[in-house]
């Protein structure tokens, strides 16, 4: 989308800082965030270290799985449709764990 408008806005000095820390907070710009903001969606902090390490050991487990199904498809002595239907239900999880922690949620604003 191109944004051809300009708007320009006056802020206090604690105001500006609250702004600059919560777009911070979000890792996101300060005008992304109030383009979020304005769409109704209140964009979440980004999580700490212990996400992502649980990121990368789910993702680790779900390759391995996906490694085993290719291997016991080509071996015939494992279902092969139950271990893609375990990696599909595998792959959910995880965005289901990103939906969770990382999109923004609709917001609860009565003004919207």
């Amino acid at each position: 989308m191109k944004r051809t408008v300009k708007k320009q806005f006056w802020f206090s000095k604690a105001e500006a800082q609250d702004l600059q820390k919560k777009a911070k907070k979000a890792c996101l710009t300060e005008a992304a965030l109030i383009r979020l903001l304005l769409r109704g969606y209140e964009p979440r902090e980004k999580p700490d270290e212990r996400f992502y390490d649980a990121m990368r050991e789910l993702s680790a487990i779900g390759n391995n799985i996906n490694q085993l199904a290719i291997k016991a498809n080509a071996l015939g002595f494992v279902d092969s449709q139950m271990l893609k239907n375990e990696v599909l239900r595998w792959h959910k999880f995880q965005a289901a764990i990103e939906r969770e922690f990382l999109r923004p949620e609709k917001s609860g604003l009565k003004w919207q």
